[in-house]
Parts: C-alpha cells; sequence; structure tokens
C-alpha cells in the first residue's frame, strides 16, 4: 500500500464529505467504489481514519481554532484547508504519526490542491500544533 496515495484519497473523502455534509457511512462505500480503490488495506485505513475523525471532531476543531492566529476563526478556512488539517491533525495527535511526515504530505496536498497561500497557512497552523502539543519532544525520545 502506498500510504501517500491512501492520505490523498483520504483528503479528497474528507473534502467531499466537509461539502455535501453526507453520511460518511452512505459517502465511504460509494467513494471506494468510484475511485476503483481495490486493496482492502487502503479501504480499510479510509474507514477507520474517517471513523476516527468523525469521532474526534468535536475536539479536532478545538485544537485547530486554538492554533489560530487572533483574528481568525474557524469558519474563515476553507473546506480544502479544513479537511487537510483535520487529516493532519488526527493523524499526528490519535495515531501517533511523525508529524514531519505528516506535516510534509499535507503541505504537498495543499500545494496541489488549495489556493497559493494554502500551504503556509497549512504549514503554520501545524507548526503551531507541534509546539502546542508538544509532539517534538515526544519524538525526539
Amino acid at each position: 500500500m502506498n500510504r501517500s496515495q491512501a492520505r490523498e484519497w483520504l483528503f479528497k473523502l474528507l473534502y467531499e464529505l466537509e461539502v455535501q455534509k453526507a453520511d460518511p457511512e452512505e459517502q465511504i462505500p460509494l467513494f471506494i467504489e468510484n475511485y476503483a480503490i481495490t486493496d482492502p488495506k487502503v479501504q480499510e485505513y479510509i474507514q477507520n481514519e474517517v471513523k476516527g475523525i468523525q469521532e474526534n471532531q468535536q475536539k479536532i476543531k478545538e485544537i485547530i481554532s486554538q492554533n489560530l492566529k487572533k483574528d481568525w476563526s474557524i469558519e474563515r478556512i476553507s473546506k480544502i484547508n479544513i479537511a487537510l488539517l483535520k487529516l493532519a491533525i488526527y493523524e499526528m495527535i490519535y495515531e501517533k504519526i511523525p508529524y514531519k511526515v505528516i506535516i510534509n504530505e499535507v503541505v504537498e496536498l495543499a500545494k496541489e490542491y488549495g489556493d497559493d497561500a494554502s500551504h503556509s497557512f497549512i504549514n503554520g497552523v501545524l507548526a503551531s500544533v507541534v509546539k502546542q502539543n508538544h509532539l517534538a519532544e515526544e519524538e525526539s525520545i
């Protein structure tokens, strides 16, 4: 399984869920079918990550809000950037994936799918999340 490709699919699904406000239980099988995702490990990864993000949605939104500049609110963030931030925060904090890996991949996705400022915005918010949650110290232990 190519984890980067799986993350890109996960991001696309999270974006669709942000835009459509659809039920993830219904959307996941349709998404997997539409993208012809045949690898059972990738299917399981997508299902588990969406479920985890949904279960921790309120805390993830709080983390995003706490790491925005004072004059920003979560409502101002584009749906693309929200999907990327949810993916990154969930994987860094709940899945304990090394923050350097996640930030690098999510910033690359922001460059590809977001606007000109998305990658800088995402990088700044996630750097703040790493500092606030002391993720840098945990990885160096």
